[in-house]
This record gives structure tokens, sequence and C-alpha cells, in this order.
């Protein structure tokens, strides 16, 4: 028996609380700080801040200003347009930054993205990127405009 499908749209209004980790985080951020916590347990930093480590479950505790620089540890280049997302082509990847044990999803940019192979060339993983900040910055995570290959 095939199964009947329907096409719904679904515009649901809310308002998340970004709660005490996450805020903090964007207030750094207004000033070209990216801030992790370390765990209390483990000892690692945790990039972006999280309450608890996913690990070992402990808390977190002190603070940590990382870099904005570190390496590439996965990509992909998206050529389809997805809603509340930028216009295709665009890439996104795992950074992890100098300074933090965990990697942090972001937008890869400064090349050419219509060529997937030069691409994932430039972006492989290893490779040494830093941020791009944007000249105003709001308290978001699209303050860092995106993260291009060192040279």
């Amino acid at each position: 028996m095939d199964v009947t499908e329907f096409e719904v749209w679904w515009k649901i209004p809310f308002r998340h609380s970004a709660g005490i980790h996450a805020t903090r985080f964007f207030e750094g951020l207004k000033e070209k700080k990216i801030l992790g916590v370390k765990c209390e347990k483990c000892g690692r930093v945790l990039v972006p801040p999280r309450a608890f480590c996913e690990r070992c479950h402990a808390e977190t505790g002190e603070w940590v200003e990382v870099k904005d620089e570190g390496i590439v540890e996965t990509m992909t280049v998206t050529y389809m347009k997805f809603t509340g997302l930028p216009d295709p082509p665009y890439a996104v990847g795992v950074v992890k930054l100098d300074g933090a044990d965990t990697g942090m999803l972001c937008f890869l940019g400064g090349v050419d993205l219509t060529d997937w192979r030069r691409v994932h060339e430039a972006f492989k993983p290893g490779t040494r990127v830093k941020a791009v900040w944007r000249e105003e910055r709001e308290g978001k995570i699209t303050d860092i405009e995106y993260f291009k290959p060192l040279d």
C-alpha cells in the first residue's frame, strides 16, 4: 500500500532563551572574542560553551578565551536553497579553534565557492583558517562572517 504524503509549511513564531553560557559567548563576539568554558573534571575547553561536559558530564567552570584561528575538521558545500540560510553556494564546516578541544560549526569563505572540487581542496581537513569579523557586530554567531584559509 502506498503511503499518503502531504506538503505542509509551518510558520511558528518562537522566542528562545539563549541561557547564561550562550549569552556570555554572544556578548564576547561583540568584542571579537571567542569564549569557551573549561570542564572541571577532564580539563577540556568547550567551544561553544555549555553548562556541562558531554564527555564526563561534569559541570564547566572557568571561562577561557580562545584564538580566532584554528583548523578545519570537516566541511561541506551547499548548492541548494534552504529557508533561513544564505543563497547558495555556501560552505560550512567544523573548525577546532586554537585553545579549544571541540569544534565549532561555522561558515567558510574567502574562496570561489562555485567549483566544489576547489572548495574541498581549499578547506581539506587540517587546513588552517582565520575568522573574518563583521565590521558591526551584534552579539550573534554571524558576527563571524566566515573563516578563510590562512595564506
